[in-house]
C-alpha cells in the first residue's frame, strides 16, 4: 500500500512490460502492449481501474505524457496529471491544459508541494522517471505486469542503484491469457545492513 508520510505523498508504480524486460521498444512504441492487451478477455484491466481508485494525482514523464496525448479515451479522468520536464520551452496542448501541469521540480521537491497541495498518494509513470525516483529512494509500491511477448530490444524499467532496496512481495496474480502481476512493497529499516564474516 501506498503509504503517505507528513512529508510527502505514497508513490506507487503500475506498469506492464514485456517477458524480457522491456516497457517499450526503442523508439518508445508499445503496439506489442496493446495487440497483447486485445487479446485478454473483454473488459480485463488488469486491476487497473481499482489502483486508480486509490491514487490522488499522476506523475509522468513527458515522453510518456507524449505517448498518451492520443489516447481515447483519456484514460486519467478526473485525476490532476503532472508532468515532469526539463523542457521550459515545451507546453501542454490546449486539450488538455484543463487536466495537466508542467512541473520542473526535482523529484522530492516536487513530492513535498504535492503534499502540501493535500495530495497523499501518487501514481508515477514513465520508465526514466520511474528510475530516477528509484535511485532517490521515493517509490512506495510497485505493480509490474509481465506481458508473455519478448521484443528484444526496447528501454527498460530497471536501472542502476546507489545502493539495493529490500522489497515485500504482498501479491501475484495470473490471468490465463499469461498475463502474470506481481506487486512488492518497498521495506524501509533505519538499520544499517550486517553481513556476516567470510
Amino acid at each position: 500500500m501506498m503509504v503517505p508520510t507528513p512529508d510527502r505523498p505514497g508513490v506507487g508504480v503500475f506498469i506492464a512490460c514485456s517477458l524480457d524486460g522491456f516497457i517499450a521498444r526503442p523508439d518508445g512504441a508499445i503496439d506489442w502492449l496493446l495487440a497483447q492487451h486485445a487479446a485478454a478477455p473483454p473488459g480485463e484491466d488488469f486491476g487497473y481501474a481499482r489502483f486508480m481508485a486509490g491514487v490522488d494525482a499522476l506523475v509522468m514523464g513527458r515522453k510518456t505524457f507524449d505517448s498518451v496525448l492520443g489516447f481515447d479515451p483519456w484514460p486519467y479522468a478526473g485525476k490532476p496529471v503532472h508532468v515532469m520536464t526539463r523542457q521550459r520551452h515545451f507546453a501542454v496542448p490546449p486539450a488538455r491544459q484543463a487536466e495537466a501541469r508542467l512541473r520542473h521540480e526535482a523529484p522530492g521537491a516536487l513530492l513535498a508541494a504535492l503534499a502540501a497541495e493535500g495530495v497523499r498518494r501518487v501514481y508515477l509513470d514513465g520508465g526514466e522517471l520511474i528510475q530516477a525516483f528509484l535511485r532517490e529512494d521515493l517509490v512506495d509500491e510497485l505493480t509490474v505486469t509481465t506481458v508473455p511477448v519478448l521484443i528484444g530490444q526496447g528501454r527498460r524499467l530497471w536501472g542502476p542503484l546507489p545502493a539495493d532496496q529490500a522489497w515485500a512481495l504482498e501479491a501475484v496474480r495470473h490471468w490465463d491469457c499469461g498475463f502474470v502481476q506481481t506487486t512488492h512493497r518497498r521495506q524501509r529499516t533505519d538499520q544499517p545492513r550486517t553481513t556476516s564474516p567470510a
